[in-house]
């Protein structure tokens, strides 16, 4: 007999296409799943920031609009819950999406040396036309001093992966060479607050269930 977590209503729809956020899931044994939320993130993003809305309050609003566009596009689970996240990075009260270039990876990281930064995560659940429940997770990263020339080489050595994140890193790989301490949730800083989110549907019915 095999064993899965499973919900007694509907489905767990995960608003994300981040590997990341999928192998947290599944680790966890969760089923779920996905389908791609096709927001425009940097225009969202832009128009908060000119009107002066807090980053906290950003990262909600854009998991929220990803949650909520594959809620109105996929009527396959209309019961189920939908899952959306988002991180934002801020540094010297900046906001840094992901960097659409090489060069622009560069800066970023030249931005961050020797710096603390925070990564503000952000998830939420959609459910029958409204959000039902969010969290928010600040977990702070330093950055070690980088030379430009450190910068360079490791660019180069992780190519494209350099674009996928905010900062230009990813922690679970070469990316931790760059830091020397990191404060609050391990989870969050991979992208997803996934502690809160567990509690979140174990008060809605998650259970271990076996199966013939």
């Amino acid at each position: 007999m095999q064993k899965k977590f499973s919900l007694p209503r509907g489905a767990l729809v995960l608003a994300s296409q981040s590997l990341t956020r999928r192998k947290m899931l599944a680790d966890a044994g969760i089923h779920f799943i996905v389908r791609a939320a096709h927001v425009d993130e940097e225009g969202l993003r832009a128009s908060a920031t000119a009107s002066l809305m807090p980053a906290a309050d950003i990262a909600v609003l854009l998991a929220e609009m990803k949650a909520r566009k594959v809620a109105h596009d996929n009527d396959d689970h209309p019961s189920g819950f939908v899952l959306g996240a988002d991180q934002i990075l801020v540094c010297d009260d900046q906001i840094l999406g992901k960097p659409k270039t090489h060069e622009m990876a560069a800066s970023h990281l030249q931005l961050l040396s020797g710096k603390t930064h925070q990564l503000l995560t952000a998830a939420v659940i959609y459910r029958d036309g409204e959000r039902i429940w969010h969290h928010i997770e600040a977990p702070s990263l330093t950055m070690r001093p980088l030379t430009d020339e450190y910068i360079d080489h490791y660019l180069q050595a992780i190519g494209d992966a350099a674009l996928a994140t905010p900062g230009s890193y990813q922690i679970e790989g070469w990316g931790a060479h760059l830091f020397s301490s990191i404060t609050g949730c391990s989870y969050a800083v991979l992208g997803l607050p996934i502690l809160q989110v567990l509690a979140f549907l174990r008060g809605h019915g998650l259970a271990l269930r076996g199966q013939e």
